[in-house]
């Protein structure tokens, strides 16, 4: 006789088993009619499972956050699944979860299929959808599922279940009006009508089960939502973010490239690397006022080191590594934090140094899968903006502030006011004792709380080495980007035998706060790429100023304003092209120069200048001396202005 508790608190007592549409009919009829699925004790389930104990039961209707996610998740497994079973009986399901927003599903195509494939797939889930079919579920032992799926030739749906530990309940769905079954952990919609308004958005190459060595299957995308409205605002926002997309602009703005010789790897352009520099120099100014000094260590160093830090435990496959003749294996680091620790260690250290603040733009390298790359968002080589922070436990709480205020000033500087910290703890693959991770996320805790800081969690997600902070930036389209990391360190120091002398003349190892802002140089200029559509502001442009001639007879004056300008600091180009004017503009401003000074006669004759901004009408004409002035200002004061 389970007792329901609701949640509100309430209960209901039933004389036996009960389903999830039981409960729902006894609160009320319209409940009923929406509900979709149930959660009790926290799991989602269909609403034909079975109560038979005790239990906290709460409904899921459509309309909530977890309804959405269950009716994508029904379109992907059930519906798209089915529909390209439908028009391509040859082809193989592998997998199809739901994602943020949306969903996709993994398939191994007879012959390869393009986005034109799409919409007639399009045509054939809405026809599926249109019968507004049942959805059932029965549950099968381990012979039986896989019998199932042999007979039809669903050679990963066999590999699913063959290397599942699971023996018996297996989970397979079926719609009323067809033969067609997927293996899935559901839950489903009780019915095909729940399903909303969607759109298949793209398709792209998968390896199964996300490892290079295995067959590249195609995977196809797509979003699902409640409303009409709610699918064009989230269509519109792929539009922008389409137009907005780095590797795009990179290319429109000539700022970088990629190529085959070096996967992973930047090929920076004079504009990119401008850039690049620009952000390099800003960092470095704001790391001397924070009370950082700068450091260089080495790339290549031996796996000795490696295994002492624990990285080649758990972090190994992801390094690239190399053996010399004397057979001494060498890795490239992929971290600075061991390099930093053996500057700490060399000679005698005092409580009095500490804390000790030493940064590096460290180039690193880690082995990320070819499907996995993604511009620069995603890359094999880069440059980590990197700190460490050798300090007492009694110092986390100040350096915790100290660091938490550098962030959030630098970010504002970028143009990112909307902020969101997370706090991650240990994950399941760690280095070190329960206890020193139990005193190291307390630090943490201690020293958030102590600040105000609010905070939401993010279990499991900590380093391998200590729990962490997370900076998460919300750019101009509301998408998230994690960029910014503290992590308090207890493992690190010790393993690799760092130790100062304390106030009591014996030997005391340090914490280690490791502190990232940018992350990495390469992902942060996509991401203000993206930010601000190219149009960077003033003081981070690549190219300032442009000096367009509208008549040859200013080329002269032309070189005389390019040089006062440079000499003032300002990044500067020439165009004196036989072009007309109209032309260079639009030239320009494809190419997102914030700037541009147009020069005739008329200037030529009164020693003025005409300056265009980008993304704004009509020109000022203002004197040579007082363009350079207020532009020089501007670019020094890191304002935000395009």
């Amino acid at each position: 006789m389970p007792v329901i508790t609701l949640p509100d608190g309430s209960q209901k007592e039933f004389s036996g088993a009960v389903t999830g549409l039981d409960i729902a009919q006894s609160i009320g009829s319209g409940l009923a009619k929406a509900a979709i699925a149930i959660s009790v004790n926290g799991s989602q389930k269909d609403l034909c499972d079975a109560i038979d104990e005790d239990s906290n039961v709460s409904i899921i209707t459509i309309d909530s956050n977890e309804g959405l996610e269950i009716m994508r998740h029904t379109l992907t497994a059930q519906v798209l699944a089915r529909a390209v079973k439908n028009i391509y009986p040859d082809s193989k399901l592998a997998i199809g979860p739901t994602i943020e927003d949306g969903f996709y599903y993994d398939f191994e195509f007879q012959n390869p299929i393009s986005t034109d494939d799409l919409e007639p797939i399009e045509k054939e889930m809405k026809k599926i959808i249109s019968n507004n079919s049942s959805i059932t579920k029965t549950l099968a032992s381990k012979p039986n599922a896989i019998k199932i799926f042999k007979a039809t030739g669903e050679t990963y749906k066999e590999s699913i279940i063959n290397d599942s530990d699971q023996e018996d309940n297996f989970q397979l769905y079926y719609q009323s009006d067809s033969k067609f079954v997927d293996l899935c952990r559901g839950p489903h919609l009780p019915s095909l009508k729940h399903i909303g308004p969607f759109k298949l958005t793209k398709i792209a190459g998968a390896y199964w089960k996300g490892d290079s060595k295995n067959k590249m299957l195609t995977r196809i995308y797509g979003t699902a939502w409640i409303n009409d409205k709610d699918l064009k605002l989230y269509l519109q926002k792929l539009e922008e973010a389409e137009r907005r997309d780095h590797r795009r602009l990179g290319q429109q703005m000539d700022l970088f490239h990629f190529q085959d010789e070096a996967v992973g790897a930047v090929f920076w352009h004079p504009k990119g690397w401008s850039l690049y520099q620009t952000l390099i120099e800003y960092m470095r100014q704001q790391q001397e006022l924070g009370g950082y000094r700068e450091v260089n260590t080495p790339e290549l160093m031996d796996r000795n080191l490696w295994e002492a830090s624990g990285h080649w435990e758990t972090f190994g496959e992801n390094m690239f590594t190399s053996r010399t003749e004397d057979e001494r294996v060498w890795a490239i680091k992929p971290m600075n934090c061991p390099g930093h620790v053996q500057i700490f260690k060399k000679g005698l250290r005092s409580y009095r140094e500490l804390p000790l603040r030493i940064a590096e733009f460290g180039k690193v390298h880690r082995y990320e899968p070819s499907g996995a790359l993604h511009g620069l968002m995603r890359v094999r080589a880069f440059t980590q903006d990197d700190a460490h922070i050798f300090c007492t436990e009694d110092q986390i709480t100040a350096e915790t502030g100290a660091v938490c205020s550098l962030l959030l000033n630098i970010y504002r500087d970028m143009g990112f006011e909307d902020i969101i910290i997370k706090f991650a703890d240990r994950p399941e693959r760690r280095v070190g004792a329960d206890d020193v991770w139990d005193r190291a996320e307390d630090a943490l805790k201690r020293a958030m709380e102590s600040l105000g800081i609010d905070y939401t969690y993010n279990p499991g997600e900590g380093a391998f080495y200590g729990p962490k902070i997370e900076f998460v930036l919300r750019d101009a389209i509301g998408r998230d980007w994690q960029c910014g990391t503290l992590q308090v360190d207890l493992n690190l120091p010790g393993r690799l035998g760092a130790t100062y002398i304390g106030e009591d003349g014996n030997r005391h190892t340090p914490v280690l706060l490791h502190r990232a802002i940018f992350g990495s140089l390469e992902r942060f200029i996509g991401i203000m790429l993206e930010h601000y559509a190219g149009n960077l502001p003033f003081w981070l442009a690549p190219k300032q100023v442009v000096i367009a001639t509208i008549t040859s007879d200013a080329d002269e004056y032309a070189e005389e304003v390019a040089q006062q300008m440079e000499n003032a600091g300002l990044r500067t180009e020439m165009d004196l092209r036989n072009e007309k004017i109209n032309y260079k503009v639009r030239e320009h401003s494809l190419m997102k120069t914030p700037v541009l000074i147009a020069l005739g006669k008329r200037e030529v004759e009164e020693g003025t200048v005409s300056i265009r901004r980008l993304g704004q009408k009509g020109q000022k004409v203002v004197s040579l001396a007082e363009a350079i002035r207020a532009l020089s200002e501007e670019s020094r004061s890191h304002t935000l202005s395009t």
